[in-house]
């Protein structure tokens, strides 16, 4: 997204396609620049996968979200908006269930004492995530299969009891075709946000993700911006290489300019007028979907946070409990997230099956756990929630400025390779506005 030339008029009508966090900064980023955005949104709210939910009286994420001390856009957000009071920083505990019991995890001590694994598999293991977290460049790693880079980092012990379902239980038949930058940012991410290196310091805002969706807004109607629920768009318009506007249901409307937030599986169908080749690469991008349970109880399942699995009865690389980061009172909740391909037969199956298999994993880690302790369980789906980053990701996707006069686009697959996330987003989606607003057009 290289500096352009600036357009001589601020008075530019922009379609801005999608409301989660990306969507919403680039139109936080063009009201406030003196434009006129206006949101298209197809869901009935805004977030995305961010977006909340009203679970039996409590107002929460359809998917868990936390805030690491690198999430800078995060921070210079909440800024503006006036909310860095309602950050809040806590020591989150990880965990690992192995070998049928609960073992501290996400520590040199932890480590060290972790009961399954010897001592030169330990020793292995610590060295690879000492350096990864130390590590600044990834260009060396963009071309490397993930699999392969840990292997030879941890060693095969190591790998299958602390790494091999967790690829495999996320990423199925795309384990082995992973980018080892894009497995490299996670393990830096997390191990950057520490008080020290035995204590992790994660963050979480008052009232959750859906305090600085809705001040965003409001910043942006407030701003002369428009957000539109429930209206999805059917097609963007091009003729003559140019973009004209969008197709909505109720027929057409004229947009100087769009810029696109929404997964990139969708743009095949969105913008069908792009040149073929381009076409193809988005067709040729592939997304693991979720389906995920977050469950509400009357006592605790854990005292972790973050809880890693190695089960053969449990097909899921790990939980979050959420209520051991922010406070919800006497009710605790906690999210389990299948990651499947939008294929897989298993996606396909009822929330009942889900429930049911949830209710299972978590007696047999606590089995003081009683049927009257859960008060509900609920399923979110989301297709495409996570993007396959291959080797050489970047390489293979479209310019964020294609060659329409007119017409920006990216998802959460473009900041590459860090993980998606809402800093991540918020900070793109901005760089973007002011890129697509200082073009020649």
């Amino acid at each position: 997204m290289s500096q352009h030339t600036p357009s001589t008029s601020k008075k530019e009508r922009i379609a801005v396609l999608g409301a989660g966090p990306m969507g919403l900064a680039v139109a936080y980023q063009l009201a406030r620049d003196g434009y006129e955005p206006v949101i298209f949104e197809a869901d009935d709210r805004i977030g995305g996968m961010t977006a909340a939910f009203d679970f039996s009286g409590t107002s929460i994420e359809r998917y868990y979200h936390f805030h690491c001390t690198s999430d800078q856009a995060f921070f210079d957000i909440l800024k503006e908006l006036g909310l860095s009071n309602q950050l809040h920083w806590t020591h989150a505990k990880m965990g690992f269930w192995f070998g049928n019991q609960l073992q501290d995890w996400g520590n040199p001590i932890a480590l060290l004492k972790f009961k399954g694994l010897g001592l030169i598999a330990k020793i292995r293991y610590g060295v690879h995530a000492f350096l990864s977290v130390r590590r600044n460049d990834w260009h060396s790693l963009d071309h490397k299969d993930a699999v392969t880079w840990v292997k030879k980092w941890v060693g095969p012990e190591a790998y299958d009891a602390l790494w091999r379902l967790l690829f495999e239980y996320k990423f199925y038949e795309y384990t082995h075709n992973l980018s080892a930058a894009w497995i490299w940012s996670r393990i830096r991410r997390l191990g950057r946000s520490r008080y020290d290196l035995f204590r992790e310091k994660l963050g979480y805002l008052d009232g959750g993700s859906d305090t600085l969706l809705r001040a965003m807004q409001s910043d942006i109607e407030k701003h002369g911006g428009v957000i539109r629920l429930s209206t999805p768009v059917q097609k963007v318009r091009i003729e003559n290489g140019s973009i004209q506007g969008v197709e909505l249901k109720d027929g057409f409307e004229s947009f100087d300019k769009v810029i696109s937030t929404i997964p990139l599986p969708y743009v095949p169908k969105l913008i069908p007028d792009l040149p073929p080749t381009i076409l193809q690469q988005f067709i040729a991008k592939n997304n693991i979907a979720v389906a995920c349970v977050i469950v509400k109880m009357r006592k605790a399942l854990t005292d972790y946070f973050w809880l890693n699995t190695n089960d053969p009865e449990m097909d899921i690389p790990g939980l979050v409990e959420y209520s051991n980061l922010r406070p919800m009172g006497e009710e605790h909740i906690a999210y389990v997230p299948f990651y499947l391909p939008g294929e897989h037969p298993k996606f396909a199956e009822s929330d009942e099956v889900f429930r049911s298999k949830v209710k299972a994993y978590f007696k047999k880690i606590n089995p003081s756990l009683l049927d009257a302790d859960f008060i509900d369980m609920r399923v979110s789906r989301y297709r495409y929630a996570q993007p396959i980053c291959e080797p050489g990701y970047l390489d293979s996707l479209p310019p964020v400025q294609l060659p329409i006069q007119g017409l920006w686009l990216a998802d959460t697959s473009y900041y590459y390779p860090e993980d998606r996330g809402i800093s991540e987003s918020i900070g793109f989606g901005r760089k973007m506005a002011k890129a697509a607003t200082t073009s020649i057009s």
